[in-house]
């Protein structure tokens, strides 16, 4: 998720704040944002194995108030994020057979993420 450094793209602590801030205002400048989720292989795979993933893009859905028929234009060039923004019956069909994690408002990983930092797996 870096231009500075793709090797890192892969690490939660530089990609998670850009989805959860950046692109999240950029999306609500045009419709609400309800719900962040990560699916695609860090949906699918337990959080203590995403190094394994070092290399992959990120796979970021959004539900929001209407659709954004070309979400990718807000998505800066040489990030590696696949992006879609959903309304909410069209987020249930997409997902109805695929494990999702939740970034937004509820956040998912953060009890992991807490727990690996305090037994030195971060």
């Amino acid at each position: 998720m870096s231009r500075v450094k793709p090797e890192a793209i892969w690490q939660h602590d530089k990609v998670l704040p850009y989805i959860l801030t950046r692109l999240k205002d950029k999306i609500s400048e045009i419709t609400a944002v309800e719900k962040i989720f990560l699916f695609g292989s860090r949906g699918r795979i337990p959080f203590e194995q995403w190094e394994d993933l070092e290399g992959k893009d990120w796979d970021v859905l959004v539900q929001a108030k209407c659709k954004l028929k070309n979400a990718m234009v807000l998505v800066d060039q040489d990030y590696h994020l696949d992006l879609l923004v959903l309304d909410e019956n069209q987020v249930k069909k997409f997902t109805e057979n695929m494990m999702i994690k939740q970034l937004f408002p509820i956040n998912e990983l953060k009890c992991l993420i807490n727990k690996n930092k305090e037994y030195g797996n971060i």
